[in-house]
């Protein structure tokens, strides 16, 4: 391999990183470098790691610290932070338990990808009830859309737990949602726990490929082996989605040792030619648990449909 073939590929094999003890891994590729967000220790906040190449990662601290807040409004289970640049600043999205038990979704702001954030909305969707995993997906023109989880821990239907995908457009400053809240997915196929008390369509991701837009979300518990990604298609951000016959796309391969693949997020290379997708497994396939690590595989649109290399455990190569 030659000098200028050794900058474009790098060899890799999951889990990448070294990092563990996190969930809910988010990539933002700004200014040709790579930051990646995750549900983290220590519990008042988020960590953030540097990456040139999507491989080797640098921890740079506290990229949010709750206790630097002007007002430290959470007790705590702060989860899955996802960081966008809109208008010349860093906006991220992340969700917390507030002091009356529920959990809230919250919008903070920085001028860099590495911090310091400072909350500018404590409850951007302003509802009863618990929200979480905040995903803002940002439209050619500029239009933002907020897509949500309405939490299983507070709505009950039909005496099941139900977590339920929503969407709402962004007002353009990022502290408020615009019209009324449309129910986009919720557990309906048999590979996401139909019998089971507790019920997930969690995670919400989208990217667009030729005027199409596929929503990505997961399913099941996530602390279970069968923690899954599926998605949905539609014509519009705001839906109808259907979601794909062949779901999920993303299962767990126990002779491999990977566990509960989960809660995605996508990014591309520095060319911007691939897609890659990015998510969690159980650090110990054998014991599932809160406990988990990145991996990075492969991601593409075929025949419409959208396809995973993956997961993967055997070396892999990212083409930057």
């Amino acid at each position: 391999m030659d000098s200028m073939k050794e900058q474009l590929v790098i060899s890799y094999q999951n889990p990448v990183g070294g990092m563990t003890e996190i969930g809910d891994p988010f990539v933002l590729k700004t200014n040709d470098l790579y930051y990646m967000f995750a549900t983290s220790e220590p519990s008042r906040g988020f960590k953030v790691w540097k990456s040139k190449n999507l491989v080797d990662w640098d921890d740079e601290g506290l990229a949010y610290d709750h206790e630097m807040q002007p007002e430290e409004w959470a007790t705590g289970d702060f989860w899955a932070p996802e960081v966008i640049y809109h208008r010349n600043k860093y906006f991220m999205t992340y969700s917390a338990r507030d002091r009356q038990g529920h959990l809230k979704i919250a919008i903070a702001a920085s001028e860099s990808p590495s911090g310091p954030f400072i909350d500018i909305c404590k409850d951007i969707v302003r509802q009863e009830g618990s929200y979480i995993d905040g995903h803002i997906f940002k439209e050619d023109d500029g239009t933002l859309f907020f897509y949500y989880v309405k939490d299983c821990s507070e709505n009950i239907i039909n005496g099941k737990h139900v977590s339920q995908i929503f969407v709402q457009p962004l007002n353009d400053d990022l502290t408020q949602l615009v019209g009324e809240p449309q129910l986009l997915l919720e557990p309906d196929s048999e590979w996401e726990g139909l019998d089971a008390d507790f019920q997930w369509n969690e995670g919400p991701f989208v990217i667009k490929h030729q005027e199409k837009y596929y929503l990505m979300y997961s399913a099941n518990f996530f602390g279970s082996a069968d923690y899954s990604v599926g998605y949905a298609i539609a014509e519009h951000p705001m839906g109808h989605f259907i979601k794909a016959e062949e779901n999920p796309i993303l299962v767990k391969d126990l002779e491999k040792g990977i566990s509960g693949p989960g809660h995605n997020s996508v990014t591309t290379s520095l060319s911007g030619n691939d897609m890659y997708i990015v998510y969690h497994t159980h650090t110990f396939p054998d014991n599932p648990s809160g406990n988990r690590q990145m991996n990075i595989d492969r991601l593409y649109v075929e025949d419409g449909k959208l396809k995973v290399d993956g997961p993967t455990a055997n070396k892999q190569y990212i083409f930057l």
